[in-house]
């Protein structure tokens, strides 16, 4: 009778344990791979939204960072009704198409990261569930732009060549991919790739530190634990504007070293095409050269980025919570 008794406290034990055993670890990994995925989704619509509305200022910068012509905002008009005129609408989102290749991985893996980033450097500072301070908020935000270059630079490069090029030399992503491969070797597709990582850093940095500042002020100060969408526009386009002006010099230098097969130049390194441009257009006029176009486009395209990617986010959460509730 005794042992009898012993063996129900044991069966009653084991059936208390094993149920917490079996469900509560894969819940957590379920929640990760969950909060992952809806980063990349996410961070993905968010580039793709953003870089589409302002594809034509884009492309038109780009194509004066590769010239000697002198920027104004009179020739910015001039060259894009130009090409309205000679190639029709939709030719002013022309590269547009490798952009989405590029960009939509780019964001994917920038937000995504910068979510990871933010919770292992809270984890590590002892931030955990808090908002960082500003040092680790800028590398959080500057590693994400790098992992996400480094992964995907070479469609940034098939990118810039599409953008500068008429339809006949290069027909799709594909056709600049060998092209390049068969004519100026493998290499080429990572030309300019250090002023971009150099770039990244800066740029990145300063716009995940300054969007995440400006929200952690706002709750602070309003009392609101989130801001409105215009508020994040707002937020994102001061973030667009810092980091942009920081790093511009260095996307100048990235531009001319990756469409140099095509322009007639020849560009070794990240300092002889400072000084080179220098040489022939001036500190300024050369480096400096579109910025005040993308003081236009880059507020307008980093608050549609941070925007989008927020609310979807906070979307998907509902979406999922309701599932769950439903459950």
């Amino acid at each position: 009778m005794g042992n009898g008794v012993r063996e129900g406290q044991v069966d009653f034990k084991r059936q208390d344990v094993e149920p917490a055993t079996s469900t509560h670890l894969p819940s957590e990994g379920v929640q990760e791979q969950k909060k992952v995925l809806n980063s990349l989704m996410s961070g993905a619509l968010a580039g793709a939204v953003a870089k589409t509305a302002v594809a034509p200022l884009d492309r038109t910068k780009i194509m004066f960072q590769v010239s000697s012509k002198r920027f104004s905002a009179k020739e910015a008009y001039r060259l894009i009704y130009r090409t309205y005129l000679n190639e029709g609408f939709w030719s002013l989102w022309r590269g547009n198409s490798a952009t989405m290749v590029r960009v939509i991985p780019y964001a994917a893996i920038q937000f995504c990261a910068h979510e990871e980033y933010k919770q292992l450097l809270g984890s590590y500072y002892g931030f955990q569930g808090k908002a960082l301070t500003p040092f680790p908020r800028f590398i959080a935000g500057s590693l994400a732009g790098t992992t996400a270059a480094m992964l995907t630079y070479p469609l940034d490069m098939v990118r810039a060549r599409m953008a500068v090029t008429p339809k006949e030399m290069y027909s799709n992503i594909v056709h600049v991919f060998i092209r390049i491969s068969r004519e100026e070797g493998l290499k080429t597709l990572y030309r300019g790739f250090t002023p971009t990582i150099l770039g990244v850093i800066p740029y990145a940095g300063l716009s995940f530190f300054t969007y995440e500042t400006l929200k952690k002020l706002h709750a602070d100060h309003s009392g609101k634990s989130q801001p409105s969408p215009p508020e994040r526009l707002l937020f994102g386009a001061c973030a667009g504007l810092i980091g942009q002006s920081a790093s511009y010099p260095l996307d100048v230098v990235r531009r001319r070293m990756q469409t140099a097969g095509v322009m007639g130049h020849t560009y070794s390194s990240i300092l002889l095409t400072m000084q080179e441009i220098i040489r022939e257009e001036g500190l300024i006029r050369g480096l400096y050269k579109g910025l005040s176009m993308n003081w236009v486009k880059g507020p307008i395209a980093v608050g549609i980025s941070f925007t989008t990617f927020d609310l979807t986010q906070i979307l998907l959460r509902k979406l999922q919570h309701s599932t769950n509730v439903e459950r």
